[in-house]
């Protein structure tokens, strides 16, 4: 069960990442979204394997 909550943290944050993505995007701040995007596919990614 523990592995379970791992891994919906791990989205959860992906998700909250993403969401820094198109506000980041929205600002102009081209190389910051990249950065978060980078960091919100690896999270999710990371928690679906967790799973």
């Amino acid at each position: 069960m523990t592995g379970n909550a791992i891994a919906v943290v791990l989205v959860f944050v992906g998700l909250f990442l993403g969401g820094g993505v198109f506000s980041l995007f929205k600002q102009g701040l081209k190389i910051g979204a990249a950065v978060c995007a980078v960091g919100a596919v690896m999270a999710v990614t990371a928690g679906v394997l967790w799973w």
